[in-house]
Parts: structure tokens; sequence; C-alpha cells
């Protein structure tokens, strides 16, 4: 029964980054924010699980990440949907 709790929970992570990402590409803390403002701030998701669920999905072939570099010179690692995520339900 948790592992089926844990896989629901991690899929609903899933979606709701891909939402997310969805509206235009983000940095890690941006899909923090972004999945914010869609809950109207009812659900804050931790660094902890955003993260390996960002590797997870970029394994799946449905987020690419990309190095982005500020004018200030700070690099940022920015995430977008693929193909394959865009077609996710």
């Amino acid at each position: 029964m948790a592992k089926n709790k844990a896989d629901l929970l991690q899929g609903t992570l899933d979606m709701l980054i891909l939402r997310a990402l969805s509206l235009g590409e983000l940095h890690g803390y941006g899909v923090i924010q972004r999945i914010r403002q869609l809950s109207d701030e009812m659900l804050n998701v931790e660094q902890g699980s955003l993260y390996p669920a960002l590797y997870r999905m970029v394994q799946k072939g449905c987020v690419s990440p990309g190095w982005v570099v500020h004018d200030t010179g700070r690099e940022a690692n920015f995430y977008k949907l693929t193909r394959t995520g865009r077609k996710r339900p």
C-alpha cells in the first residue's frame, strides 16, 4: 500500500511540474513559485522533492535542462518541456 501511495505522490508532483512548465521554461525555484501560484498558495513543493522529480522527468525525456547565463554572469539551470512532456496527460 505504501508503494502505491508513493507512486501516486510522484505522479501528482510530475503533473504539477508539467503544468508549471507548460507556461514556459523555468529554473527550479521558478517551478516551485509557479506551482504555488497555480494552487492559490495551497501547495508548497520543497526543493528536496522537486529536484529528484525533475531529474526523474529528464531521464524519462519529458523535461530538458539547459544552462543559461544571466547578465550578472550567474548561471542557472532552466527546464523546459520536451515534445514527450507536452504529450503527457
